[in-house]
Parts: C-alpha cells; sequence; structure tokens
C-alpha cells in the first residue's frame, strides 16, 4: 500500500465528515466543510496551470485559510513552500528565487513586501490574496485576486487525477545559521517519518490509511491540539496534518500571545497544548502566575499532554507546569527537519533532570548515533557522535547538491542516512541524549562545548528570564563563553551571580566568561534562538 498525504486527508473526511476539524481566529470547518473549500481552491489553482510538482508558496499567521491551501497544493499534486513571515527583502528575494515559485497565496499585510522583490520571482504567474482584516492596497501594487472570489467561482467536487507515494513535500528550514535550505521528501517517507505513520508509542507501521482512522475511532473522543508554533514550521504543519488523519480537531493561534492561548485551551477543551521549548513554556507559565489566564480563573482540566520540540525545554520551566498540574504529562522530543522524529522522552514530576544541552530519549524508528567513521556508537561508551537516521529520510536539500551530499550519507554497507548535524551519546540502555548542533558549538581550549546545555544553565538562575549563549574569540583558548541575557523585570544579574550559579548546574570550563544584558531575546517565531544576533551583540557589533 503507497501513502500519499492528500489520499490520507481524504479518507479521513470520508470517516469523520462531521467533526469538527479546524478553529482559527473565529472560524470554524468540519472535515467535509474544509474538504470542499480545498477543492475549490485546488480547482482554481488547477485552471490557472498549476499542476503537479509546481511550486506555490504560502505566506500568512496562522489561518484557515493557511490549512486549506495546504490540501488543495497537494490534491493536485503540486508543492507548497512555507515562507516566514519574519523574513526581510533579501531573505525573501533568496527564497522565492530558490523555491521556483509558480503560484503564491499570500496574506494582505505582506503584499508590499512581494512587490518590493517582484523581480525575483521569474516563474510566478499567479497571486492569491487573503483578506486578513488590514488596510486594502491600490490594485497596482501587484496582480493577484482575492482568496474567496477564487473559491467562488471553482468545483467543490473531488474529482482530481490519482496520486503518487512519490509526490513531494519540501519544507523550508529555519535558517537560523544561515540561508534556508529546501528540504525534499517523498509523500510516503515524510508521513512515516513525521506524519504518525509509525505509532510512537508501540513503534507499529500503518499499513493501509484505514490504520490511521481506526487510532482516531479508538479514542474515547476526538483528541483536540493546539499547537501554538507558526505553520511556517515543521512542527505546527504536522500537528495539523498528523492529526487530520485520525480525525482529531486542530485549534490555531495567528499570533502566541499566552494569555489568548490559557483562553482557548478552556474554550475549546483543549487536550494537548504543542509548545517550542522554554521559548513558549516560560511566558505561558507566567501568565498563569502572574497573568490574566490565572489558573484560578481557569477550568483548565481538559489539559493533560504538553509536547515540545524544536527549542530546549529546560528542567525549570518543566517543573513550572508541573507546579500547576501535577499531573501532566511532558513529551520531549528531537528531531529535525532533514530526518524527522528522532525520538521522544514522556516525563512525569519528579524526573525533569536534564544529561546534557538536551533531553534524553527512546531513539524513534531508524535512529542512532554514529562515530566520525560513520559506525554505530557502542551503548555506554560516553563517546559523542552524531545523531543519524536511516529508512524514511528526505532525498535531498533542493538545488545544493553539495550540502545533499554532506547530510545525506551512503556507508559503505550500502546504508543511508540522514545526519542533520546534532551531536549526542547513547546511553547504555538505548536511549540518546542530545548534546547540541555542531553548528552552534564552542570549541574552547579544545574542549567542545554545546550552548543549550550553558542556556539552561543561565536560565535556571533566578533573575535570568532568558538566553542565548555563543562563542567569541579568545587569545588563549581560541573561543570563550559568551551569554546574552535577557533579566526578569526589576533584575539585574551579575557576572558573578550567573557564574557562581552555573558551578552548580555544569563543569567549570562552560561557565560563561561574559555576559551582555538585553531588553529582549531575538528568536524566530517557532522559538529557536538567533544565534547571528546574539553573536554581533557579544562581539559589540550590535547594540543590546
Amino acid at each position: 500500500m503507497e501513502f500519499n498525504l492528500a489520499d490520507l486527508f481524504e479518507n479521513a473526511v470520508d470517516h469523520f465528515a462531521d467533526r469538527e476539524y479546524i478553529v482559527a481566529d473565529g472560524k470554524r470547518h468540519t472535515y467535509a466543510e474544509m474538504e470542499a473549500r480545498a477543492n475549490r481552491l485546488a480547482h482554481h489553482l488547477a485552471a490557472e496551470g498549476v499542476g503537479p510538482g509546481d511550486h506555490v508558496g504560502i505566506y500568512a499567521y496562522n489561518s484557515v485559510e493557511w490549512v486549506e491551501t495546504l490540501w488543495a497544493v497537494f490534491k493536485i499534486r503540486a508543492v507548497w513552500i512555507n515562507i516566514n513571515f519574519r523574513y526581510v527583502e533579501e531573505e525573501l528575494s533568496y527564497i522565492f528565487e530558490n523555491a521556483d515559485l509558480r503560484a503564491l497565496v499570500v496574506a494582505r499585510e505582506f503584499l508590499p513586501r512581494v512587490a518590493a522583490v517582484r523581480d525575483a520571482l521569474p516563474d510566478l504567474q499567479h497571486v492569491v490574496e487573503i483578506d486578513d482584516g488590514t488596510p486594502a492596497h491600490d490594485a497596482s501594487l501587484l496582480d493577484r485576486i482575492d482568496y474567496e472570489a477564487a473559491m467562488a467561482g471553482a468545483s467543490e467536487a473531488r474529482d482530481f487525477a490519482p496520486r503518487s507515494a512519490d509526490d513531494r513535500y519540501i519544507l523550508y528550514t529555519g535558517g537560523t545559521t544561515g540561508m534556508p535550505k529546501g528540504v525534499v521528501w517523498r509523500h510516503e517517507d515524510v508521513f512515516f517519518a513525521l506524519g504518525g505513520g509509525i505509532d510512537a508509542q508501540t513503534g507499529e507501521a500503518a499499513k493501509r490509511p484505514e490504520d490511521m482512522v481506526a487510532r482516531g475511532q479508538a479514542e474515547a473522543a476526538p483528541r483536540v491540539s493546539l499547537p501554538i508554533a507558526p505553520l511556517m514550521h515543521g512542527a505546527s504543519q504536522w500537528a495539523v496534518m498528523s492529526g487530520s488523519f485520525v480525525g482529531g480537531k486542530v485549534v490555531l493561534v495567528p499570533k502566541f500571545e499566552p494569555d489568548e492561548a490559557w483562553r482557548l485551551v478552556v474554550a475549546e477543551k483543549v487536550n494537548v497544548l504543542m509548545i517550542t521549548g522554554d521559548a513558549m513554556g516560560r511566558p505561558m507559565v507566567e501568565a498563569l502566575r502572574d497573568g490574566e489566564a490565572s489558573k484560578e480563573k481557569l477550568d483548565l482540566s481538559s489539559l493533560f499532554l504538553v509536547v515540545s520540540t524544536a527549542a530546549i525545554f529546560s528542567p525549570t520551566v518543566k517543573d513550572d507546569f508541573f507546579d500547576f498540574f501535577p499531573n501532566l504529562l511532558i513529551i520531549d522530543s528531537i528531531g529535525a527537519s532533514e530526518s524527522g522524529a528522532n525520538g521522544m522522552a514522556l516525563i512525569t514530576r519528579g524526573n525533569t533532570a536534564m544529561l546534557g544541552g538536551g533531553p534524553t530519549v527512546k531513539a524513534g524508528h531508524g535512529t542512532t548515533v554514529l562515530d566520525g567513521n560513520l559506525e554505530p556508537l557502542e551503548p555506554g561508551s560516553g563517546v559523542r557522535g552524531k545523531v543519524a537516521r536511516s529508512g524514511y529520510i528526505p532525498l535531498e536539500y533542493y538545488k545544493d547538491p553539495v550540502k545533499s551530499a554532506e547530510t545525506f550519507v551512503t556507508t559503505e554497507d550500502g546504508t543511508r542516512y540522514s545526519i542533520p548535524g546534532d551531536w549526542a551519546q547513547l546511553e547504555a540502555d538505548g536511549t540518546i541524549t542530545l548534546l547540541g548542533r555542531g553548528s552552534v558549538s564552542i570549541n574552547s581550549g579544545g574542549e567542545k562545548i554545546y550552548p543549550e546545555e550553558v542556556e539552561a544553565a543561565v536560565k535556571d538562575h533566578p533573575d535570568a528570564y532568558d538566553a542565548v549563549v555563543v562563542g567569541v574569540p579568545d587569545e588563549r583558548f581560541g573561543s570563550r563563553v559568551a551569554a546574552v541575557v535577557e533579566p526578569r523585570e526589576g533584575a539585574t544579574p551579575t557576572l558573578e551571580s550567573i557564574q557562581e550559579h552555573c558551578r552548580t548546574k555544569i563543569a567549570g570550563y562552560k561557565i560563561p566568561r561574559q555576559i551582555h544584558l538585553v531588553g529582549r531575546i531575538e528568536r524566530s517565531p517557532s522559538g529557536k534562538p538567533d544565534y547571528p544576533w546574539a553573536r554581533r551583540v557579544a562581539l559589540g557589533e550590535q547594540e543590546a
């Protein structure tokens, strides 16, 4: 049996038609309603010449239209391209040109940015404008059609050509340490790597689309999820897609605002809250402690699971969640755009400690740790290696054969691996302890230091609200550790107090040698640290 993402969604529609599927910014749709609207948009795009393999950009905040476009594009075997709404013109020019966009679905707010880089879009033939409530622009700004007008004249019939497991899905990376890269997946591979095709608890693989439906039917009630991160990032994309395969309900927020998120947990009876580590977790618990959304005022009894991925979820913030929700379950997961889900840890109150810069997780399907010779590490050896995944992995980076050859490698025995660059250790029991991303690691006197571990220690300081750690030049050791710290309101942490606190958490050579206090830590909308920005601050090249 082959698996295509659009086929999987349509199969769910056939079994869960009347279930509520999505809630976003006051709009609500059942599975059947989403199907009808996605079909309309798919027919409109096809009539404008968009076909199999063509690339369609989605440039908007989280919205019903984002999800409708997602399914519409897959239905006609085209490929949608996620566009980061934080990009400035130079970055937009790069991704527009690199992605070879044929069509673009864009929120009205971002039209001027698109118009400014129109020359970088030589293949762009069609633009659909989403009315996001912002002021209208002059018709001469960019040739486009209104989203609802595009839908109005199109058929809602499901009469599309057969699809394939080989259809493409491209996920552009966040580009926190360089320009974004488009990770090219086959539908079937990404379904098993990220879409729930392999049950994370049992390891059992789906054999047919009906297996996913059966999972949803086995639930006492449809699970309600609130993925807070933007849909332009993989974590939320897969919360929406994988949830749909089992008949779940998804709640979206256009922008992250803690009090609003808690309001939605209450109003929609959310069961699963999906965050990106401390960047979202800390403001969420702060809102419960000090904000309008205090736990005493709200009925949050529906919430039983918090899932974190893509950024550090420190023990301190996990403990804060357990203070409010003693019986809560937390899943701390690791993965990458280039490999899918590599492992997860189920955390309960009392076992929040971490051995490295990231969690210690049960390895996912096909995941291991390789040494420098691409040989699997011996469990418990204490040797550091890189996380690698075989089996269901991407084909390549789009239009980048050099980076593709570096990341997707084949060993002498013929095994093909994806090795994105995360350093880890393989524990004696087969679990994997994540240490950090190699591209931002710090080499100080020959010792490799992973910023994530130091960041967790710094953020545990009572006066530190957030922190990013980078390496700066050092005459003696080559590099030294610098911490860029956002203090808590009214606090002024000193280097000495940070160092004293860190000595109780990490080895001496990892302790920050300088700190820089800033009003706000710069992060991507998904919560990932902006390391280039932090390095500029640490070097005095940018004002704090």
